[in-house]
């Protein structure tokens, strides 16, 4: 009598629910609380709790109730097994609702439990189990904790797993894994890549097969699957998916399509060249075919999108735009590739056409950029792929990029002033930006342009009235600092380092070009000091050569234009650069048995001879 039947009438049933919350709190067994508990969760399921009510469950039986219903392994007489633990996780799954309560260390343990139901054979009556699995694992991914309290539990595995076996609520666990690679790509394939491989292995024969609807919506899908690390291309099975979706992409843009069917092609094809460069695109005629339609394709769209801006179109089309700028990209360094070219030099020809029209549209997009928009990632992606044609094509677009300039100059301080984080578009960096903000580094980017432009008069005596040598200056101590805090340990070519040589680069060309602005200039003296100081700490460091031919080179050729600056006044700093010089220019070559003869010939050093092209 006192648990009667849920009224149907909504002030009844809110009665009803009082009194079962009532009893919940205070009975004296089980049996009436469990009786009131079956009425509390036939009311949750049937969506008929509101917030305020939910929080008044949990007030009443906290997580002790629901933890000892999912470990009992006594039912009520005449029902299913599963009685208890499925209205333990209809529990759950109402007080999951509360993202405060659902990122609860009492939720957070029951992940393994999440995991079992899911790997848990799912007979008809047990879906709802399912369902609130579903709903409470949705709710912790959204909390602080909670994507690496999934992955540390092992719920990437099991969803991959439900996923492939294709039960109830598989689609939900696909929509899971998708959220999770967004938030934590690395540490998932880092645990479990054979897991994640096999659901990329379904994925791709799935868009491979698909005649319908289907094969656009995976192209959505499968980028979320594409790891930049581990590389796909180091096991047959990642091969064989790149593979499948080479021959999906080929198909789908191959046929005349729309914008919606477009777009995310065009997204896909991007994030397989961010993971695997163009080593997707078999060689022969059909991939350089194949290459030169991609390229085309985004150089369309970016005209499309940019020669006429219309500022709603554009905000719409941002992320499709960044994508074709990543295959752009690609482009250039397809036509510069002369080792194995997947291209032949008539496509060669022809893309840099298209290309060059593309980015006249660039230019004229960031001409139109205002002031409050410079923290926009569009425009920084987009002064990133001008950046990437400046550094390797120097004769076309020349009237343009030197109107560009004062914009570029000002827009990379801007940013390097700030030193803003700001999260980029999905294709506008190329390395993962996982667990930390971007810093927007737009010089960078510039750098091996203006390294071109500073050879030549026009474009120089323009950087230099915009300040771009101050500008570079600062960056080249920031990266200076950069590099010695850094390991020691030989390691792969790092961008900082790139940076400090392309910059040793722009300064020699000012030395050489204005040798008069270097001596009335005190950013100059500034780069001196730093050099004094550099090259003595560099030498000792093998791994680091080319840097240091870059800095005594530059030094050299600065002191004797300051020679009778303070800087060069017999300091103990000038000594020890001129001796590291002395050291460095001596140690170059030594004198080795001539073949055939026997006199000797002098040759590169072997601590020199792997660095001895680039020095």
């Amino acid at each position: 009598p006192r648990f009667p039947a849920m009224a149907s009438d909504s002030g009844d049933r809110h009665a009803t629910l009082k009194r079962c919350l009532s009893v919940l709190r205070d009975a004296s067994n089980d049996s009436e609380q469990f009786a009131a508990l079956l009425l509390v969760t036939k009311a949750v399921r049937a969506g008929e709790v509101d917030a305020k009510t939910r929080r008044q469950i949990f007030d009443a039986i906290g997580f002790t109730f629901p933890t000892r219903l999912l470990i009992s392994q006594q039912p009520p007489a005449d029902c299913p097994p599963h009685t208890f633990r499925a209205l333990g996780l209809t529990l759950l799954a109402c007080f999951c609702t509360d993202p405060e309560l659902a990122g609860h260390s009492q939720i957070l343990n029951k992940i393994p439990t999440f995991n079992e139901v899911l790997l848990s054979p799912c007979d008809p009556d047990c879906t709802s189990m399912v369902d609130d699995v579903y709903q409470c694992l949705s709710a912790i991914l959204a909390t602080a904790r909670g994507p690496r309290e999934l992955v540390t539990k092992g719920t990437v595995s099991a969803l991959c797993q439900a996923y492939l076996n294709g039960g109830h609520g598989s689609e939900r666990a696909l929509t899971l894994l998708v959220g999770l690679l967004a938030v934590a790509e690395a540490k998932c394939w880092l645990r479990d890549a054979p897991q994640l491989l096999a659901v990329l292995s379904k994925l791709s024969s799935d868009f491979l097969e698909a005649e319908d609807i289907t094969k656009f919506e995976l192209c959505e899908v499968l980028p979320h699957f594409i790891p930049l690390s581990p590389p796909l291309t180091e096991n047959s099975q990642g091969s064989e998916c790149l593979c499948r979706l080479y021959k999906g992409l080929a198909e789908v843009l191959g046929s005349k399509l729309s914008q919606s069917q477009r777009d995310p092609a065009l997204k896909l094809a991007a994030s397989l060249v961010q993971a695997c460069g163009a080593e997707w695109i078999p060689a022969g005629s059909a991939g350089s075919k194949f290459l030169a339609l991609l390229v085309n394709l985004a150089c369309v769209e970016v005209r499309l999108t940019l020669e006429e801006p219309d500022p709603v179109e554009v905000e719409g089309k941002k992320e499709v735009v960044t994508a074709c700028y990543v295959l752009m990209e690609m482009g250039i360094q397809e036509c510069l590739r002369e080792e194995n070219p997947l291209l032949e030099n008539v496509q060669k020809m022809q893309l840099v056409r298209v290309m060059e029209e593309a980015f006249g549209a660039v230019i004229f997009y960031l001409r139109q950029v205002k002031q409050e928009e410079l923290q926009d990632p569009f425009v920084f992606a987009s002064v990133r792929v001008l950046g990437a044609w400046m550094a390797e094509e120097t004769s076309s677009l020349k009237q343009e990029i030197c109107e560009l300039l004062p914009f570029l100059v000002d827009y990379a301080r801007k940013l390097f002033k700030e030193g803003s984080p700001a999260v980029s578009l999905p294709q506008a960096e190329l390395v993962s930006t996982e667990g930390s903000a971007l810093l927007q580094d737009a010089l960078r980017f510039l750098l091996p342009g203006f390294c071109h432009l500073t050879a030549e008069d026009r474009p120089r005596d323009i950087l230099i009235a915009e300040g771009a040598p101050a500008l570079l200056c600062e960056y080249f101590l920031q990266q200076w600092e950069v590099l010695t805090s850094e390991s020691t340990a030989p390691a792969p070519l790092t961008s900082t380092e790139m940076s400090l040589q392309t910059m040793c680069g722009i300064f020699l060309n000012l030395v050489v070009t204005a040798p008069d602005l270097v001596r009335r200039d005190k950013t100059f003296s500034s780069l001196m000091d730093v050099l004094l100081k550099s090259l003595p700490l560099l030498l000792p460091q093998k791994h680091h050569l080319v840097l240091a031919a870059n800095v005594a080179t530059l030094g050299l050729m600065m002191a004797r234009i300051l020679a009778g600056s303070g800087a060069l006044q017999g300091t103990r700093c000038t000594e020890e650069f001129f001796g590291a010089a002395i050291r460095f220019l001596s140690q170059a070559h030594t004198a080795q048995a001539e073949p055939g003869s026997d006199g000797l010939a002098v040759a590169v050093s072997p601590a020199y001879a792997s660095a001895w092209d680039d020095i």
